[in-house]
């Protein structure tokens, strides 16, 4: 499968962005998905993940309470709603499919898409 990451942009602290995650091929459906972040110098991290179904979502504790993972298989697409945003999210931001027995770790997800930067002002 393949991924395209899109809706980034510059936002104020405080503010709202939904990220959007497009995959091709038929089998989108069959993967678990999750949300990965990078900023400068730093390792990429998990952000939030989610089953095949949409009904297990696991969150990282600094997004928890403010961001929301969902998705509509209809469409081959992954969301995260981010609300209430601070300057330590700024990142890029990428989406993959889950191919291991992490939740959270980077190396058991793959087909990593192209990443959309999310900059966010104090």
């Amino acid at each position: 499968v393949q991924l395209q990451a899109s809706g980034g942009g510059l936002v104020q602290a405080g503010g709202s962005l939904r990220l959007s995650c497009a995959g091709s091929g038929r089998a989108f459906s069959n993967y678990d998905m999750g949300w990965f972040r990078q900023a400068p110098g730093k390792e990429r991290e998990f952000v939030a993940a989610t089953s095949w179904s949409g009904i297990l979502k696991y969150y990282a504790d600094s997004v928890k309470g403010r961001f929301t993972i969902s998705r509509d298989n209809a469409k081959n697409t992954v969301y995260l709603q981010m609300n209430s945003l601070k300057p330590e999210d700024t990142a890029v931001y990428y989406c993959a499919t889950r191919t291991g027995s992490s939740w959270y770790r980077p190396a058991d997800f793959g087909s990593w898409g192209q990443g959309t930067q999310v900059t966010v002002s104090s």
